[in-house]
């Protein structure tokens, strides 16, 4: 409980000890009046103050005015312990309503509780502590067994199991070697590290995690607009319909006593309070934010998050996304007179500078360092491929688009796999083949999401016919399109929308620089986190740390569980409210009652969202 809770809650104990005290004791009037007040004002000498200083701000109809009016109301009418009764009970619901709301944000701040304090950095022979925003790219940084580890890098030398669960949700720890990938926020568990930092702690995982969580809640989903313009409209309108149940039936109904339909219209006015709305609608999203976070998976909003609970269409690139990315060189198809291990060498320094998985191969398969240095210049052509210039060689490396492109002449290469055409000086060299594998999950996945809700699976590739048909058929996916531009994804995408129905949302996942546009435009773009470019992660709505397709499905199960404890709170909330208006109208329902429509209502929807972060 925080000093503010503590300094309420004390409030509240003086407010009842002196109420007691004015009921147990016998007191004559004018005096009863004014030692009423004594614990009224202690009680929602508060809630009076931020009503005046909202009606000055213009913000007039919100629950401190109802409460205000209301139980100013109840002491006009002689009514003194039911209106100090009530503002303590009000005090008491918000109260908890604190602690509850205090309690989700805690669980979510511990579930992205990743943040790194320091990094080790080596300095004439000593371990030295500093901040990892001074550590640059290159350097080398020293993790213990137990420490965080601060920034993205390669291991350079050691051997460690790391728990990933703060970031993919994955239980069980990994082994890192060297040369392995590590990300920042794991938690090095058994051996010393010794890493190259290769992202700026600003561009790291961690930092881009916590950015992506914190300013989740900006994006509000459609339900919680149509929330706020519900309640911006909704209250005033009651405010006036309780004017009218005060002033109407004593000027036309003869008897009708203008006490008993003022304190009826006042009864009106705390029962219509839609503060359970309100808080309890956003705060049902950002527990399932939170949720998903747990997970692996990085909503940016809960416009979002809402929108997954309607995905009806799922489109997905192929590389990196439905396959693993770890490419192999398993074929040099080269030219007479050309040898392979030139050909190799050509394709390896056209792809120097790059970090796409067909690239790592090539140099991979090469063997020998190749670097940026030895390249002059360097140019992607989006779709096609490479031209770069390598001392007086000029070198192409792509597919066989890029060939037609500058007119080169060559046959087209059957395979299975995806072949990269190289041409030397204007010359065709040959293609060199690179086999992908499918993800293991990746097949029980998607049959999942069909079990889910989605009605129809779409592969959209850059790669050949041949490879994207075979990929599509033991994945078992309903469509494939392949040999596609950026541009042609995009159009495709654009077709495939117009097939979903009103509510019904498309949803693309992908992981390359290519795949940005798409992401940006689909109703929710999907990139995977570990080995997808900057340009995609930026782009996208939802982000799955590890790249593991399962975690789509736990995004689409935490959604859909969003969406239907905010709609349980909505009818809930709801329901209450006009059984117990019609009964207030009625002359049915006391002030109690009233209360309990308003903070008791808000109490039980805040509990209901907070289930939320179980999802």
């Amino acid at each position: 409980m925080t000093k503010k809770q503590k300094r309420e809650l004390k409030k509240i104990i003086a407010a009842v000890a002196v109420l007691l005290a004015m009921i147990l004791i016998p007191v004559p009037q004018p005096w009863r009046l004014v030692l009423f007040l004594i614990p009224y004002v202690i009680a929602g000498g508060d809630v009076l103050k931020t009503a005046v200083r909202n009606i000055g701000h213009g913000q007039i109809f919100d629950e401190n005015f109802l409460m205000g009016i209301a139980t100013i109301g109840a002491f006009l009418v002689g009514e003194y312990t039911e209106g100090v009764a009530v503002m303590i009970f009000y005090q008491v619901g918000e109260l908890f309503q604190s602690y509850a709301v205090g309690k989700s944000r805690t669980s979510i701040a511990q579930l992205m509780d990743i943040r790194p304090d320091y990094a080790n950095v080596e300095r004439d022979g000593q371990l030295v502590t500093v901040d990892p925003e001074e550590v640059e790219i290159g350097q080398e940084i020293v993790v213990k067994a137990g420490e965080r580890i601060p920034l993205d890098g390669v291991v350079v030398s050691g051997q460690s199991m790391i728990d990933t669960s703060a970031l993919t949700g994955e239980s069980v720890p990994r082994k890192a070697l060297e040369g392995s990938e590590v990300l920042s926020g794991c938690i090095n568990q058994s051996g010393r590290l010794v890493i190259r930092v290769t992202k700026e702690f600003g561009e790291s995982t961690v930092s881009k995690v916590l950015d992506l969580v914190e300013n989740a809640a900006s994006q509000k989903a459609p339900m919680e607009n149509f929330i706020t313009r519900f309640a911006r409209y909704y209250t005033p309108a009651v405010v006036f319909a309780a004017v009218a149940l005060a002033v109407l039936p004593p000027l036309l109904v003869e008897g009708a006593a203008f006490s008993d339909w003022g304190y009826r219209a006042l009864t009106f006015l705390v029962i219509s309070c839609p503060c359970a709305l309100v808080i309890s609608v956003p705060m049902g999203f950002f527990g399932g934010i939170g949720a998903a976070s747990r997970h692996g998976v990085l909503v940016k909003g809960s416009n979002y998050l809402e929108a997954l609970a309607h995905a009806e269409i799922a489109v997905f690139d192929k590389t990196g996304t439905l396959t693993r990315g770890t490419f192999s060189v398993t074929e040099i198809q080269s030219q007479p007179g050309i040898d392979q291990r030139e050909l190799l060498h050509m394709a390896a320094l056209a792809e120097a500078a790059s970090n796409h998985p067909i690239a790592v191969s090539i140099r991979t398969a090469w063997g020998s360092p190749v670097t940026q240095e030895d390249v002059d210049s360097v140019e992607e052509i989006a779709g096609h491929g490479i031209r770069a210039l390598a001392g007086n060689r000029r070198i192409l490396a792509g597919n066989r688009r890029l060939m037609d492109r500058f007119g080169i002449v060559c046959d087209e290469v059957e395979t299975i796999g995806t072949a990269v055409y190289v041409a030397v000086d204007g010359m065709y060299w040959g293609a060199i083949v690179i086999s992908d594998r499918i993800k293991e999950t990746a097949a029980d996945t998607l049959k999942a999401l069909k079990r889910a809700g989605l009605k129809k699976t779409v592969m959209l590739t850059g790669d050949n016919a041949g490879a994207a048909q075979k990929v599509a058929q033991c994945l078992g996916i309903d469509s494939v399109y392949a040999e596609l531009l950026p541009g042609d994804k995009v159009e495709r995408v654009k077709e495939l929308m117009a097939e979903t129905s009103e509510k019904g949302k498309l949803m693309f996942a992908g992981d390359g620089i290519n795949d940005a546009p798409v992401l940006a435009m689909a109703d929710i773009g999907v990139a995977m986190g570990a080995m997808g470019s900057d340009a995609a992660i930026e782009a996208a709505d939802v982000v799955l740390i590890d790249d593991r397709l399962e975690q789509l499905l736990v995004a689409m199960r935490v959604a859909k569980g969003t969406l239907a404890i905010v709609k349980q709170n909505i009818v809930f909330a709801l329901g209450v409210k006009g059984v117990i208006l019609v009964l207030g109208a009625l002359g049915y329902a006391n002030m109690w009652l009233a209360v309990f429509a308003d903070v008791g209502v808000a109490v039980i929807a805040i509990l209901n969202s907070m289930r939320a972060l179980k999802i």
